[in-house]
């Protein structure tokens, strides 16, 4: 039996994030992954929005999926765009980048890591003590680990087997996707009708067709065929476009639920296994890949000794209500997208008002995931929101906030006085830096906050203590956050 101090379900965008996490801080991490490799037939899913992006960059491997993706205004409501060009952060827009393309990006950055893959196998069940959780295979030997987390999608066998409640709401309708050629050349752009929302876009091949319809009636839980796709385009077009050779072609729905507990002991889950959703708004991607993000850094902590298993908790106490917005925005998103007599009146409605600034700047914000706020308690606005990625200047010279987070290690910014901070205590787990700021401090949605006169940083670039010229508070903060020494 081979023995990992994390075990991950899942080899997805999720898994693969939350490995790159927990290597960074030098946990011996595997994943188990069903498929040979991460060669992902089709393009997938595809795209990050800009939170997400700024997640990549503090890792410093954004630059990988921006060389990849097509950056676009994509954030949309009813039928408006919500242009985010004003958005005070280096990444304003979303990225269109493949699920395939993000796959194979990512398994290259954790490949450097490294992170141990045990592909081909699938987790079948798992028992749990009090010392750690025996995981087993459909192929090979178990697996033994401290912890185990589930980022096996929505059938989670993890969230199955960990006995977590999956509530919800049952699906309404169903959309069939898929990558086909064609004997007949497709319209252009997006069709909205009672039914809901179709598509045809010819791919950078010139000979593949991706396509989106919504079916008539709510499709079964079977694999879709080449004939269900022909029927439902039939019925929106006319035609079926001479359909033919299918790369692949699935089927999903609007059904949506959210894991009632994101933790059972020694077992967790994230993406997916925790949370589905109609992918409407495109938010998907982007949500795990800040599950995976939030949890790394306090999972590294545990394993390695340096904080209690309560810690933990915050994981689903900050990410659940995330999750749980971003659902219901997810349903008034697909609400939206039909387009009947009694609908139209409401779309046009929702549709004005966003091209407002304030309801743009604070739709564009969920979506962004730019305004997400942790509830650490009453205080600056910084306090539980992410920190901006300003130019300060250090004693070796300028550089971006952003890359003293690239080891996913938390920092201490002293915008004050040099040298006003001992944190000795913690000094081996926390970087102390001395800089200098001189510009406004704005942040996406409030708008322009007073400056602080030091910052702590958690690993995943959030705020956990904001300073006003004393240290007061901050040593808890160290505690709470970085162990009780």
């Amino acid at each position: 039996m081979s023995e990992h101090a994390v075990v991950i379900a899942g080899g997805g965008p999720t898994g693969m994030m939350l490995a790159a996490e927990l290597a960074l801080a030098k946990v011996d991490v595997a994943v188990v992954e069903r498929r040979p490799d991460h060669v992902l037939v089709g393009s997938r899913a595809g795209g990050f929005h800009s939170r997400t992006i700024e997640l990549l960059d503090q890792r410093g491997v954004a630059d990988r999926f921006l060389a990849e993706g097509q950056v676009a205004q994509a954030a949309m409501i009813a039928t408006t765009v919500l242009d985010m060009g004003d958005f005070p952060t280096r990444h304003p827009y979303s990225l269109g980048i493949w699920q395939n393309q993000i796959e194979r990006i990512m398994a290259t950055w954790i490949a450097e890591l490294p992170v141990q893959i045990y592909y081909g196998r699938e987790v079948e069940g798992f028992a749990q003590d009090d010392d750690g959780v025996d995981v087993e295979l459909s192929h090979g030997p178990s697996l033994r680990a401290r912890y185990l987390v589930g980022c096996d999608g929505g059938r989670s066998v993890i969230r199955r087997a960990a006995g977590i409640d999956f509530p919800g709401w049952e699906p309404t309708k169903s959309n069939l996707i898929a990558e086909v050629e064609v004997t007949e050349e497709p319209p252009r752009g997006i069709r909205h009708d009672a039914t809901g929302v179709h598509g045809l876009h010819r791919m950078e091949d010139g000979k593949t067709v991706r396509v989106i319809v919504t079916e008539q009636q709510l499709g079964p839980s079977s694999e879709p065929t080449l004939d269900d796709l022909s029927e439902a385009l039939v019925t929106v077009y006319g035609t079926d476009f001479g359909i033919h050779s299918p790369t692949w072609i699935s089927r999903f729905t609007d059904m949506t639920r959210q894991a009632e507990a994101y933790r059972a002991g020694r077992v967790l889950l994230a993406g997916d296994s925790a949370h589905v959703h109609y992918p409407a708004g495109g938010q998907g991607l982007s949500l795990g890949v800040g599950d995976a993000v939030n949890l790394g850094w306090k999972l590294a902590q545990v394993v390695n000794g340096t904080s209690p298993q309560s810690l933990l908790d915050t994981y689903h106490a900050e990410r659940h209500p995330v999750a749980a917005r971003a659902l219901q925005h997810t349903m008034a998103q697909g609400a939206l997208q039909r387009r009947d007599e009694r609908m139209k009146p409401l779309v046009d409605m929702v549709s004005e008002l966003a091209v407002m600034d304030e309801p743009r700047k604070r739709l564009a914000g969920i979506i962004s995931g730019l305004d997400i706020h942790y509830d650490l308690g009453e205080g600056h606005p910084l306090l539980g929101r992410r920190m901006p990625d300003l130019d300060v200047v250090t004693a070796d010279g300028p550089l971006r906030v952003f890359t003293l987070l690239h080891q996913a290690k938390p920092v201490l910014l002293n915008l004050g006085e040099p040298g006003g901070f001992d944190i000795s205590p913690w000094a081996d787990r926390v970087q102390l830096i001395d800089a200098a700021y001189v510009g406004p401090w704005e942040l996406p949605v409030l708008g322009v906050v007073a400056a602080p006169t030091a910052v702590l940083i958690r690993p995943d670039g959030y705020v956990a203590w904001v300073g006003d010229g004393t240290d007061t508070g901050l040593r808890d903060a160290l505690a709470t956050w970085f162990g009780r020494l």
